[in-house]
């Protein structure tokens, strides 16, 4: 078949083009990265000059979020959060091997920034080890180390297939990117109403006294990032679904499938904590490049039609 059934709905084609133009055209992605570069530095700015006066006693903060200079950096990683979730949106009618991996890079910034609170509740002391928040720190570095390295070897993955672009199944490709781009233009108005949502109700309680900043902090986490991989569940059970109508090479099947597995094993670490927690963001990640490994031995070694 030939793209022929996509011009049946010239209407929707045009809107979701239009859609594509306005939020995640490359125009569009470098004003955002300026934007939030911008947001980000006025943000951290900010919460110092906070600090001071808090340090001051003009303002009085006993969660220790106002204490230490150091988890001033914790809010300007935030809004860097923010723009890698756009990343994800943006590379996703482009390539599912990227889109995979920015969600790999946002649950590393998010152990990254959970380094920065850490070190605000260190006691450095000779029992190191039998004090839990140094215990936590020890562990999130170490996450951080490894999952560097295991990003890196998933993008060198991608980038030695002969087109790492092309990263959508041969028959009705055409097809197969509007179905993508559809989905990434409703993912947008989605991802910003999860986030405003998630910032209001973290800034509710932080006024309304109900919860210390560092407490709301780590609730912040786990809404907004709890629910949003939650969406990405989705979304990755439908691009598998679909993709099963262009294509039912048994590799590429594995892998998208190996991947909503990797989703789903991130999702689950934001509802434990400690040692399980990195745990299960080391084996997501983990589970994910050896899928891709995999997946290109089966593409480079036998022939195109094996499984077909």
């Amino acid at each position: 078949m030939d793209s022929n059934e996509t011009k049946q709905l010239p209407g929707l084609k045009r809107l979701v083009e239009r859609g594509i133009h306005l939020f995640l055209s490359h125009g569009t992605r470098h004003r955002s990265e300026r934007v939030i570069l911008l947001i980000a530095i006025a943000s951290y700015m900010i919460h110092l000059l906070l600090i001071v006066l808090n340090n001051q006693g003009v303002i009085s903060d006993n969660s220790g979020f106002l204490r230490n200079p150091v988890s001033a950096i914790y809010t300007p990683f935030s809004f860097i959060l923010v723009y890698e979730v756009y990343l994800l949106i943006y590379y996703l009618p482009r390539s599912t091997s990227y889109y995979i991996g920015k969600q790999y890079e946002i649950i590393t910034l998010i152990v990254i920034r959970r380094i920065f609170k850490d070190i605000g509740n260190l006691e450095l002391n000779s029992d190191w080890f039998g004090n839990e928040n140094d215990l936590q720190f020890t562990y999130d570095a170490a996450t951080s180390l490894v999952l560097f390295l295991l990003i890196f070897v998933f993008y060198r993955k991608v980038a030695r297939r002969e087109n790492p672009e092309a990263d959508t199944p041969d028959h009705g490709s055409e097809r197969f990117i509007f179905i993508k781009k559809a989905i990434a233009v409703l993912l947008v108005p989605v991802m910003a109403l999860l986030s405003v949502y998630s910032f209001s109700g973290w800034a509710s309680n932080t006024l309304s006294g109900q919860s210390s900043g560092i407490e709301t902090l780590g609730k912040l986490n786990n809404i907004f990032f709890d629910e949003f991989f939650s969406i990405l569940i989705i979304v990755d059970v439908f691009i598998l679904l679909f993709s099963f109508f262009y294509s039912d090479r048994f590799h590429s099947i594995i892998r998208n499938s190996g991947f909503v597995i990797s989703t789903i094993l991130i999702k689950m670490s934001f509802s434990v904590q400690g040692v399980l927690n990195n745990a299960l963001i080391l084996g997501s990640v983990l589970f994910g490049v050896l899928i891709l490994i995999i997946h290109n031995l089966f593409a480079e070694k036998l022939p195109r039609d094996a499984g077909e």
